[in-house]
């Protein structure tokens, strides 16, 4: 069984999703878009060769699943009336633009009785996916997104452009809540901040130390996740993981192996693992792995629970920084 879905919204992040989703011909049949700005409808009909929708109401009302990659503020709307016309829902990150719409989205979409899955991307990384099965309660987690200037993505700040992936990550390998947030941040190019740093600190001990750019002159997406005997870390954007580990010498040691004498505590042996990364295409995995929600009836990887609570960090980081910016000017 194909599902027909159409797309909202035909900018950048638009027309990738819908390469991705004419690469998933097994599951999905794209019936369309709608845009409102002329040009951009202009350029996605001639690139994927179809006809655009003239009214977001007449795409909803042709398909089964409807994929949102509007601004921001407008993901509310669209996902409103995608759900109150019982269509299932993807919507990309963040999840909405108040934490009052998401938790609203949360109670229409169970009333509705249909599936949606929200856009963090980064859980379908191939390097996140090979180094889970590594993750036992991480103690200290710091992470470094960092981005060049790109004008594309200022309308919010970059909490919510970068951050907001980190900290979906965080709270994904922790499971915990949080228990108090602190957090600076400046506005360099923009009118809202271009850099940031928080940290987190959850309910069970974990402490978490984000820091998120998008005026660097590198590009970085790593993460590092400190625990009892291990140290794992993640590379978002080279799409690699490394592990280190220590574990207990029984019996004679390898004498090729690389040894750490903890006095009293005996010694142990370190450990160097590099997983088999899979390759793939996170964008489209996602979207397959809601696909498959649908058809088989089964929980969505991603869903509104899980993009309003990393929005609701966001926004306790927001509302520090606010705080910072205050004392700093009295």
């Amino acid at each position: 069984m194909k599902l027909k879905i159409g797309v909202l919204g035909a900018g950048h992040l638009g027309k990738i999703h819908m390469r991705c989703i004419r690469e998933l011909p097994e599951v999905f049949e794209l019936v369309g878009f709608f845009d409102p700005d002329i040009q951009k409808a202009k350029e996605a009909a001639a690139e994927f060769e179809i006809m655009p929708f003239y009214s977001m109401e007449s795409l909803i009302d042709s398909v089964d699943v409807v994929d949102i990659v509007t601004p921001t503020t407008h993901h509310f709307e669209c996902a409103t009336a995608t759900i109150r016309r019982f269509k299932h829902v993807f919507l990309e990150k963040p999840v909405t633009h108040t934490v009052e719409e998401a938790k609203t989205l949360i109670k229409l979409a169970s009333e509705a009785g249909i599936k949606a899955q929200v856009g963090h991307v980064e859980r379908f990384n191939p390097a996140f996916l090979a180094a889970i099965p590594y993750f036992n309660q991480p103690k200290f987690i710091e992470t470094h997104r960092l981005s060049q200037f790109n004008p594309r993505g200022t309308d919010v700040s970059v909490v919510l452009d970068l951050m907001i992936h980190d900290i979906d990550i965080v709270l994904a390998v922790t499971k915990a809540n949080v228990r108090r947030v602190s957090a600076s941040g400046v506005a360099v190019l923009s009118d809202t901040p271009d850099i940031a740093n928080a940290r987190i600190e959850l309910d069970n001990g974990c402490v978490a130390n984000l820091t998120a750019s998008r005026i660097s002159l590198k590009t970085m997406r790593k993460s590092r996740f400190f625990q009892k005997d291990a140290y794992i870390s993640v590379d978002f954007f080279t799409k690699e993981a490394e592990i280190v580990r220590m574990r207990e010498v029984q019996g004679d040691p390898d004498p090729f192996a690389i040894m750490i004498d903890l006095g009293q505590k005996g010694k142990r042996e370190i450990i160097f693992d590099k997983p088999t990364i899979e390759t793939g295409n996170a964008i489209r995995d996602e979207l397959h792995s809601f696909a498959l929600s649908i058809l088989n009836d089964i929980p969505t990887q991603v869903p509104l629970e899980h993009g309003t609570k990393a929005l609701e960090v966001a926004m306790m980081v927001l509302e520090k920084m606010k705080q910072s910016v205050i004392l700093a000017e009295d």
